[in-house]
């Protein structure tokens, strides 16, 4: 029997079946992001709500295929997780607000649902999820910048369970330009629209909408405009990609079938 992942290769990106490109992400937003951006070489990301580094991740295939960026993550395991599998990002082990100090974090037992809302914290409580709540170091996406200084920031995904303005308010757009925007824009788990809160803002800042995924609007900094022809349709056929769940499908396919041969 093949248990789980323990007999597949940790980069799968090597395998000679597969196609271009491999998507990690939960709703193919990596796949949009690769579109807009597979030109780039050694590009730059920053990912606020990381949680883990392959499952559902927006960045990992970007990490595989060389580029580098800031991973932040409160929870604990996904922050151990990270420092494994991301050796050569920054990880932090913090969360991002628009002030700096310490604020209550509450940790769920459902993956992806750890929030530091308050609301929405209530909500996972009527619906009976178990949480553990501390404190957690906070800061401001600019004074994390300020110590990393990269020189271009070509996407930054914000995924954090209800808090997105205090992120988005705590990143001075005038020093910091990421020339694309990736932001949940729904309430947890749900298909609520959440988005009004910091949609004007971004509009204020010179960033245009040019896609929502069901889950996620992505915005363009206006000088990087010659983009949006990437978010005219969702993913397709021609974007040449298959699902990493799939892949492990076919590689677990491979390993029984290699076995079954040699036990014959």
């Amino acid at each position: 029997m093949v248990n789980n992942q323990a007999d597949l290769p940790e980069d799968i990106s090597t395998v000679s079946f597969l196609p271009t490109f491999i998507s990690y992400a939960q709703n193919f937003e990596d796949v949009m992001l690769w579109r807009a951006l597979k030109t780039i070489q050694n590009g730059f990301y920053v990912d606020v709500g990381a949680n883990d580094p392959i499952i559902d991740s927006v960045t990992h295939a970007f990490y595989l295929k060389g580029w580098r960026g800031i991973n932040i993550e409160p929870v604990v395991a996904h922050y151990h997780d990270l420092q494994t599998v991301r050796p050569e990002d920054v990880n932090l082990q913090i969360a991002v607000s628009d002030h700096e100090g310490f604020l209550a974090f509450y940790e769920t037992e459902i993956r992806g649902l750890s929030t530091a809302s308050s609301r929405v914290v209530n909500q996972h409580k009527k619906d009976g999820i178990q949480i553990i709540s501390y404190e957690v170091p906070t800061k401001t996406l600019t004074s994390i910048l300020d110590v990393y200084s990269p020189k271009q920031i070509h996407f930054l995904k914000v995924d954090v369970e209800g808090l997105e303005e205090q992120v988005l308010r705590g990143l001075d757009f005038t020093r910091y330009r990421p020339w694309i925007l990736i932001i949940e824009a729904t309430l947890p788990n749900s298909q609520v629209m959440s988005y009004e809160e910091w949609d004007g803002y971004l509009i204020e800042m010179d960033y245009l909408f040019v896609y929502f995924d069901g889950l996620n609007r992505f915005y363009l900094a206006k000088e990087h405009g010659e983009l949006a022809f990437a978010f005219e349709l969702p993913p397709n056929v021609f974007d040449y990609f298959e699902q990493y769940r799939f892949v492990q499908l076919q590689q677990a396919y491979e390993v029984l079938k290699t076995k079954k041969i040699e036990g014959e």
